[in-house]
């Protein structure tokens, strides 16, 4: 058995998770269409996402206690994302039920499990400032707490500056990608979580010739990083791993190795690896730890379709991969 995935016995710690639930609606084609193009896809599915609502999921099926705090509208997707949080074993007692529509997504999945997507925030976008006061009693009861931007960006930073100040540790999902991130919530944000094309659009700096990441100047991207004010990040590099920049520890730079599977739908992996990151750090690991375990759970994930659909629980992992 991998070292490693031994790891996943000691998820147990408590997460909150606030923003995005989304009904997506997922077609697969053989390729992507291009502009104007149609062409002809599979069966529609709807399935659970939003990638909130993903991270949760994915949390709490390896084992950790997670409550999720967001919207959901009147329409018969709320109850649908509902039952599906509730089903991989997240709390939804503090989920807000607006009237409209509930946040969707539009996925078309290719052949070689490449998507596009387009994001409609519906009820997401009643995630105020005003509700997280309501629910800071409960949001505050965990000792982590993970942020993304499908949620308006005055709450985010409202969240993450309660919750800090509460003395949780707060992980920062910046994606959809935001360049300009307000101080406060850089100040309040202990680690971020960024792709690689996000880092360097974040940084202003240039990407590797021929998408060569091992060659790109890691030492340089972290010290801007920690200029810009993250001391601890993630950047994730889809199928070549993922690379730990912490500057509280040394080495300071951990490259993490991809875990190799036949991918079929990578729709919702990144945030499969977010949730995983967020239950480990919720259970004492380390942030490389939880990079590498983060490892075996998105490629969990890309062997199946969907987002949540695709989740597999500790065990489950476990099995594929030993």
């Amino acid at each position: 058995m991998n070292q490693i995935l031994d790891k996943l016995e000691q998820i147990h710690g408590s997460v909150s998770v606030v923003g995005s639930m989304n009904a997506d609606y997922t077609v697969t084609t053989e390729r992507l269409p291009g502009p104007g193009e149609t062409v002809t896809g599979g069966p529609l599915q709807v399935l659970p996402g939003g990638k909130s609502g993903n991270q949760a999921a994915a949390a709490a099926k390896l084992g950790a206690t997670v409550r999720m705090f967001g919207a959901v509208g009147s329409d018969s997707n709320a109850d649908f994302l509902l039952t599906q949080l509730a089903s991989a074993g997240v709390n939804t007692d503090g989920i807000r039920k607006v009237l409209g529509p509930s946040g969707t997504t539009v996925i078309t999945v290719d052949s070689h499990g490449e998507n596009t997507i387009v994001y409609s925030p519906g009820s997401n976008a009643n995630v105020t400032v005003e509700y997280i006061e309501s629910q800071r009693d409960l949001l505050t009861a965990s000792s982590v707490l993970g942020l993304c931007l499908e949620s308006p960006l005055e709450t985010v930073t409202a969240c993450a500056t309660m919750c800090h100040d509460a003395g949780m540790k707060v992980l920062l999902n910046d994606s959809p990608f935001i360049a300009t991130l307000p101080s406060e919530l850089i100040a309040h944000a202990d680690i971020l979580l960024v792709n690689e094309h996000e880092l360097v659009q974040l940084l202003h700096i240039d990407e590797p010739e021929d998408d060569d990441w091992d060659s790109f100047d890691w030492a340089q991207a972290q010290n801007r990083l920690s200029e810009f004010g993250f001391d601890q990040a993630i950047v994730t590099l889809g199928g070549d791993g993922s690379v730990v920049l912490d500057s509280t520890v040394d080495p300071s730079i951990i490259r993490i190795a991809p875990v190799r599977v036949d991918a079929v739908d990578t729709t919702g992996c990144g945030d499969s690896f977010m949730g995983t990151v967020l239950a480990s750090l919720a259970s004492g690991l380390s942030l490389e730890e939880s990079a590498q375990l983060a490892s075996y759970v998105s490629a969990y994930a890309a062997t199946g379709y969907g987002a949540q659909a695709s989740y597999g629980t500790a065990a489950q992992i476990r099995e594929r991969f030993r």
